[in-house]
């Protein structure tokens, strides 16, 4: 499974530190069932730590556990 980079965002946590935020899509294999599936989006900060996605702007990072909130729009890759 391969990931493509599809967008990237700007996001801060409480005390005010920024963090840039990656956007990928995974391209998962066609199989029976899942053709037409919806594709899976992941995140990662651009050090690469993971980052997870709560509730709408709202993301935590997997390793420290730090919320952050999204403050700027999706870029798009093109």
């Amino acid at each position: 499974m391969a990931a493509v980079l599809v967008g990237q965002f700007h996001a801060r946590d409480a005390e005010g530190r920024v963090y840039s935020v990656h956007e990928f899509q995974e391209s998962n294999p066609v199989q029976g069932d899942l053709v037409g599936s919806a594709p899976t989006i992941t995140y990662k900060l651009a050090i690469g730590d993971r980052v997870e996605k709560l509730d709408g702007d709202e993301f935590r990072l997997i390793q420290s556990g730090t919320i952050i909130t999204r403050e700027s729009q999706t870029t798009h890759a093109s």
